[in-house]
């Protein structure tokens, strides 16, 4: 299915060359793209729906819990745990910006996107995708500050210094986002507007292009460094050095005990990080398109359902504050039975 918009008509009376003229006619501007998602049985559809579909409501329903519990619990008043519900809110961005979509995708066997709504699509999910990044950097950190230096970690970790450092995700994660919009708006894409994905992703987008593509590569690689390659780093030099003191520690229960306060984190860093440089780093010769799709679902779609069930089970003062809520609930309405 192509839907394009033919330009640069010569005008009446106009004398070009043969090649020229051919050119010009074959050229097309496309204004909407067609995404084909999965090609498959309708069954398989319509369970793929259904699954997505129960995921989406539980990563909704999990990361707004999150979020009410440490805004309403004074226990959970914490550095830390302000910025797992930071981590929250950028999930619900991330799989909001793709499911709904997905699912429609999902029940038409493919759908079209308008360009514009394509190129919106792309902005969230890269500024989702860096202000995870640098989420998880600073919450690296944090858990760094905490366990290396324990006795110096409330002058350090100051509200103050939360909010700053929370403020330097959100800003650069969706600056950085607009050079990518801007670029990639000004490309021009002919002949073929088909994208074989579950989503408007920067890589599809590149392969359809008809003009040069040599910036939106280089902007790709200049953001990779700030963004990708230095928080990576800083994150490993954090959980080293956390290694590092907790092997200091004379016994195993109190090693087990240190360690359980940043195990979360490094499951969920694994899990974001492991996905994503199998996505773009590793050669695409070597994963077929249906593997490509799998791997992107992990980490826009799972990975986000994923976060707060790891954070809820592995954590006593998450499951604390969801205990002292529901009672809080029962007394409640137990007054309100009582007048």
């Amino acid at each position: 299915m192509s839907v394009t918009r033919s330009y640069g008509e010569s005008p009446p009376g106009s004398v070009h060359c043969d090649d020229t003229e051919t050119q010009e006619k074959n050229l097309t501007e496309v204004t909407e793209f067609f995404l084909l998602g999965f090609q498959s049985s309708q069954d398989l559809r319509i369970f793929l729906f259904r699954l997505l579909l129960v995921v989406y409501c539980g990563t909704i329903c999990g990361n707004l819990l999150i979020i009410t519990l440490v805004s309403t619990s004074k226990i959970l008043h914490t550095p830390m745990y302000f910025f797992i519900s930071q981590l929250s809110i950028t999930d619900i961005l991330l799989t909001t910006d793709i499911v709904p979509n997905l699912l429609h995708i999902l029940l038409n066997n493919g759908a079209t996107i308008t360009f514009m709504g394509c190129i919106d699509q792309l902005y969230f999910f890269c500024a989702a995708e860096t202000l995870e990044c640098l989420l998880l950097t600073v919450m690296s950190y944090d858990r760094y500050v905490a366990i290396c230096n324990p006795l110096r970690y409330s002058t350090i970790m100051t509200s103050t210094l939360c909010v700053i450092l929370t403020i330097m995700c959100w800003l650069p994660g969706f600056s950085v986002s607009l050079i990518h919009l801007i670029t990639t708006s000004q490309l021009d894409f002919c002949a073929s507007n088909i994208i074989d994905h579950l989503f408007c992703d920067v890589v599809p987008l590149l392969e359809l292009a008809c003009s040069d593509t040599f910036i939106i590569h280089l902007v790709i690689y200049v953001v990779l460094f700030p963004f990708v390659i230095i928080p990576s780093t800083i994150i490993v030099a954090s959980y080293t050095s956390i290694v590092r003191a907790v092997l200091r520690i004379p016994s195993s229960t109190g090693r087990q005990k240190v360690f359980s306060t940043c195990s979360s984190h490094l499951i969920v860093v694994s899990i974001f990080y492991g996905s994503i440089f199998t996505v773009y780093v590793v050669p695409t010769k070597r994963k077929t398109l249906t593997m490509s799709k799998i791997l992107s679902l992990l980490y826009t779609v799972f990975t986000p359902l994923v976060n707060p069930i790891i954070y809820t089970l592995r954590n006593k003062d998450i499951r604390k504050a969801i205990h002292g809520t529901l009672h809080k609930c029962r007394i409640q309405k137990i007054i309100k039975t009582i007048n």
